[in-house]
């Protein structure tokens, strides 16, 4: 049970992984299913199913159109074969629980359908951790937009927001300036990103 509730405005780091620390992404097709279903159900009134139109030959494309009336604000994130990361900032009430509850029910039973299995897909309700200070939104931006990298693994078998931070891609999911403002460009963001990765690296091996 969480010790902390979710404010309106207030940032939060959210984790979670599959179940028995099974892959959750498998192929290309599921990380493009899950970024879809992370645009189109950001959104306060109510959506059709993602889940009718998941089998068709269609490939899912994200839009740059921005919900007007979100949940949340999606700060950065990282999907990796076997967890994921994000840094939400609350909108309205209730707005991460119903978000993320979207997220984890439509992936589920898509994926559920598609690879022919059954039950919980990830380890019961998400994680989450209050950032309450600017130091740590910043150490914690660059841990999520990395996070691949944490863990030595490759683009081809992960996702996350970094592209989109260094203006690498035209796909817009995330709020960046509350990070990006902060610095003079780009590359300042990048250096202290990656200078932060080195000390995340030292510290997880002194955990090992």
């Amino acid at each position: 049970m969480r010790n902390h509730t979710f404010t309106n405005g207030e940032l939060y780091h959210i984790f979670n992984r599959g179940v028995d620390k099974r892959n959750i992404f498998l192929e290309k097709a599921d990380f493009d299913r899950f970024l879809l279903s992370m645009e189109k159900f950001n959104c306060i009134d109510p959506i059709g199913s993602l889940y009718a139109i998941s089998f068709t030959n269609a490939k899912p494309q994200l839009s740059n159109q921005v919900a007007k009336l979100r949940l949340v604000n999606i700060i950065c994130y990282c999907l990796n074969p076997n967890h994921y990361h994000f840094v939400l900032e609350q909108l309205v009430d209730g707005g991460i629980s119903i978000y993320m509850q979207r997220l984890s029910t439509g992936f589920a039973q898509y994926f559920n359908k598609k690879y022919k299995r059954s039950g919980a897909l990830c380890e019961g309700k998400f994680k989450s951790t209050p950032i309450i200070s600017n130091v740590q939104l910043l150490h914690v931006s660059a841990y999520v937009n990395l996070n691949d990298r944490v863990h030595n693994l490759g683009h081809d078998v992960s996702r996350s927001s970094w592209n989109e931070y260094l203006g690498r891609t035209q796909k817009e999911l995330c709020e960046k300036d509350i990070i990006l403002k902060q610095f003079n460009n780009i590359e300042e963001y990048k250096n202290l990103a990656e200078s932060s990765l080195v000390d995340i690296r030292d510290r997880k091996l002194l955990l090992e």
